[in-house]
């Protein structure tokens, strides 16, 4: 099969359906993105200029729009030449966020195309307005609203969509879910486990040192913001670290912002530890920034509680990995997280915006070695027969056969 793959940050979400289409070697595989040095053998990448901003004076409600119309006609015009060079494929797959794929079916009518539908806006209920910290100015509700237009143009093309959890589903109207599949994504397991001895060596970040005696807490985001809890977190550490002299805290994530709003002059993670500094030892607590993949993967097999923190949101892989690694995890009790952490079976639950809350559950799990060990085991089991990545790659290529009527192997 022909195989024409589009997201602007190459791969996105394929890799390992990549990964799996190019073991048969049977299919070939195109992908249309923005310019990265990412590079997988056997995938064809053509580039597409992205849209810098939105022209000057454009009303907020359509900036969105603008940018996705601007990405959908370059991609388009990447897809034309293709086209004129020969190349039709048999199914179109990508990322509808951005409107990449909007004018594809244009270019090659009659062939299929396999959206992924990941979050429908609404401005209450669910992350807008969860946080009374922060309230929204409700002269941007009507904004809220439109940056759903692109999600709304993806499901008038009236093609198929996948989305990972029923959570993302059932944000969509009633009317839109029966063209959105639920595939559910996965972790490597056999990457992604339980590393028995990791408990029995000291851990070293820099000059920062875990050491078998210390217990470790651990906490990652993509960037630390209060969208993934990190104030909470921030607020849970006097206690924390008051309540036990061997604990010690790592808590990876970036300083750009991924969600939400941005402060003038300063990142989050600066803002709240001003705000706490002073009130604990901050020599018990590291801030890496992102780090490589191995040694976020050696944090958590390490870890002796990990948490997990969120507004009502999609949820971070991290989660996923953290339970295919056998963490034991704290983790907001909000609806999202619900769907992978039932309370006292695969890990605690705790307020998002509960500091006080919060630090009593981790101590629990740092205090309480059975139920610690228990939980462990639970994660684990939850994410090999809910979480794996096989299943995921399966389920993705049955939707695909489904979809096209072609044989993949």
């Amino acid at each position: 099969m022909k195989f024409l793959f589009v997201h602007q940050n190459f791969p996105g979400q394929y890799l390992h359906v990549i990964n799996h289409l190019l073991a048969s070697g049977r299919h070939e595989i195109v992908f249309v993105s923005q310019p990265n040095k990412t590079a997988i053998p056997g995938v064809r990448r053509v580039f597409y200029e992205g849209p810098k901003t939105a022209p000057n004076g454009i009303h907020p409600n359509v900036r969105d729009h603008e940018l996705a119309a601007r990405r959908a006609e370059s991609v388009a015009r990447v897809a034309n030449n293709l086209k004129r060079l020969g190349f039709t494929p048999d199914i179109i797959i990508g990322h509808h966020g951005w409107g990449e794929l909007l004018d594809l079916p244009a270019v090659w009518p009659g062939v299929p195309v396999l959206g992924y539908f990941e979050f429908y806006y609404r401005s209450n209920g669910q992350d807008v307005g969860f946080d009374p910290e922060f309230p929204v100015d409700e002269r941007l509700l009507s904004r809220i609203n439109a940056m759903n237009t692109i999600n709304l143009l993806a499901l008038s093309l009236e093609q198929h969509g996948h989305t990972p959890t029923r959570w993302q589903l059932e944000r969509y109207p009633q009317w839109a879910r029966g063209n959105i599949k639920l595939l559910p994504e996965g972790a490597l397991l056999d990457v992604c486990k339980p590393d028995p001895k990791a408990h029995g060596k000291t851990l070293e970040i820099g000059d920062f040192r875990v050491t078998p005696k210390d217990r470790l807490v651990t906490y990652v985001a993509r960037n630390l913001e209060p969208y993934r809890g990190f104030h909470t977190m921030m607020r849970a550490l006097p206690a924390l670290l008051k309540a036990r002299r061997d604990v010690k805290v790592v808590m990876v994530g970036g300083d750009d912002v991924s969600y939400g709003a941005r402060l003038a002059n300063t990142t989050w993670r600066e803002h709240f530890q001003r705000e706490q500094a002073g009130k604990y030892d901050a020599s018990r607590v590291l801030f890496p920034g992102q780090v490589p993949y191995a040694q976020y993967l050696r944090l958590l097999q390490r870890s002796d509680c990990h948490v997990y923190l969120s507004y009502p949101f999609v949820a971070s892989w991290s989660l996923r990995e953290a339970m295919a690694a056998g963490c034991a995890i704290v983790a907001a009790d909000v609806e999202p997280v619900r769907e992978f952490i039932t309370d006292g079976r695969t890990g605690l639950l705790a307020s998002c915006l509960d500091p006080a809350r919060l630090a009593e559950r981790v101590q629990t799990l740092l205090e309480d070695t059975t139920l610690n060990a228990r939980l462990r085991a639970a994660a684990r089991r939850h994410a090999v027969r809910h979480l794996d990545m096989k299943q995921h790659v399966e389920a993705f290529e049955v939707r695909i056969a489904e979809i096209t009527g072609l044989r993949l192997r």
